[in-house]
């Protein structure tokens, strides 16, 4: 089920090659040269860059990746190889020329980048304009399951994909699959989509031995519970294979090492450069706006589910139902300064101590009152899942819509699949990323932070 290629697809990574490779040698033999023997250098500095590429999946870049991803395995990329090159002018000339060593990576992998970047935008614009580098499609299953891609192929023509016919399987569903598959092979469709909650065991397995027997490719459209369960990590004990459903990325040591002293530095800025003198004031403010402390305390769960001290500043008047009832729209509860700086999320500064303290993290699943969190870990699928990372002051569901008060199932539903999937796709860009959009939010007002 390989997927199959535009008509000059294969010609883009083999150009792309060239262009990295050119600018590689160009920077360090006539820009930053090092070393007389230079055919030698050329040889090691290229395949140390091929090697990393591979290793990384430096060139495994389609048209539905995401620049995110594409700027994380750059930056990847970029330490290991500048990492190579300072180990190996040690090894010729004990770092003399260390400086240019590091403006040659520096440059090549800003110019790298720009091409790269380059190529993956005029790709999508060739799409739209000129209908190149294209694939017909065809989606089989229920609307309802198949309708969010049908939308997407027809809103987003620059990704290249021609949604040729939907196969709706609402009656005679066996009929539909045969009419679905002879429409594929008589009219070279490259692609199916099938919805996986309209098929049966059997059926998925007609369906792809149909595909690997006529060089189709095929992709199946999961449901909410599929896409929580889906993410599985193949491992081997000795030669047995051994699958995990979750692939958490923040478990890995190194990345457990970033995370960590991101979080550090970014705290301690906030607290050192911003709460040092700003929390005086709210104190001043919240003192003369009502009676009762400076900070509210409240129990949340965190990693592992274990309870921890959640700080921010006090918003409400002082009640018995703080600890149970979350905050909602036009709140009585809630005094005049308190809808500020919860509409403007001031009130959540103080969770950078927790942050300090390692208790949260800047990004991660949002954590939710102990009253509240049993309540759903009870009631929504997979919910303890998020439970796996340290909670975060924002995080990816909240950038999506997802903040504030959880009025109906599908707000929470949809939190949890958010949470999940950055869980399973982190990354430190992913994490600045969304730290950029928290912060335009705020700025630009959210109608769910009140």
């Amino acid at each position: 089920m390989k997927t199959k290629t535009g008509r000059y697809s294969g010609y883009i990574r083999p150009f792309s090659y060239l262009i990295d490779v050119i600018i590689i040698n160009v920077l360090a033999l006539y820009i930053f040269p090092f070393h007389a023997n230079e055919i030698v250098y050329s040889i090691l500095i290229s395949s140390a860059w091929f090697i990393i590429a591979i290793y990384l999946g430096f060139y495994e870049v389609y048209r539905y990746t995401k620049v995110i991803a594409i700027l994380n395995c750059t930056l990847k990329q970029g330490i290991l190889f500048a990492l190579f090159c300072l180990a190996l002018e040690l090894f010729y000339s004990d770092f003399y020329f260390q400086k240019r060593v590091v403006l040659f990576v520096f440059f090549s992998i800003i110019l790298i980048l720009f091409f790269k970047l380059f190529i993956y935008y005029f790709l999508r614009k060739f799409r739209v304009l000129y209908g190149g580098n294209s694939r017909k499609v065809v989606l089989l299953g229920n609307d309802e399951n198949i309708n969010p891609l049908k939308h997407f192929f027809t809103e987003n023509p620059d990704y290249g994909y021609k949604l040729i016919k939907v196969f709706n399987q609402a009656n005679h569903k066996k009929e539909r699959i045969e009419e679905c598959l002879s429409f594929v092979f008589d009219y070279g469709i490259d692609e199916i989509y099938c919805s996986m909650a309209d098929l049966s065991d059997s059926q998925i397995t007609d369906i792809i031995d149909f595909a690997d027997n006529n060089l189709k490719t095929l992709k199946f459209i999961p449901n909410e519970k599929h896409i929580l369960s889906l993410n599985a990590k193949y491992e081997y004990y000795d030669y047995i294979p051994v699958i995990s459903l979750r692939n958490i990325l923040q478990d890995e040591t190194m990345n457990k090492v970033i995370k960590r002293v991101f979080d550090l530095v970014f705290s301690s800025l906030i607290i050192v450069g911003l709460l040092s003198w700003f929390m005086p004031i709210m104190a001043l403010i919240i003192k003369m706006d009502s009676k009762g402390p400076v900070f509210f305390i409240q129990k949340r769960n965190g990693l592992n589910y274990k309870e921890f001290n959640c700080y921010k500043f006090r918003s409400m008047n002082l009640n018995d139902k703080a600890d149970l009832d979350l905050a909602s729209k036009n709140d009585v509860r809630i005094t005049k300064v308190g809808k500020f700086i919860r509409k403007t999320s001031i009130d959540e500064l103080p969770q950078f101590f927790n942050v300090f303290w390692g208790e949260m993290s800047v990004v991660g699943p949002r954590p939710h009152m102990v009253s509240v969190a049993n309540l759903y870990a009870a009631k929504v699928d997979k919910f303890m899942v998020r439970h796996f990372v340290k909670p975060g002051i924002t995080g990816l569901a909240q950038t999506k819509g997802y903040r504030g008060e959880v009025e109906t199932d599908h707000d929470i539903i949809n939190r949890v699949k958010y949470d999940i999937f950055y869980m399973e796709n982190w990354s430190i860009l992913l994490d600045i990323e969304i730290i950029l959009k928290t912060i335009y939010n705020v700025i630009k007002g959210d109608e769910k932070a009140f």
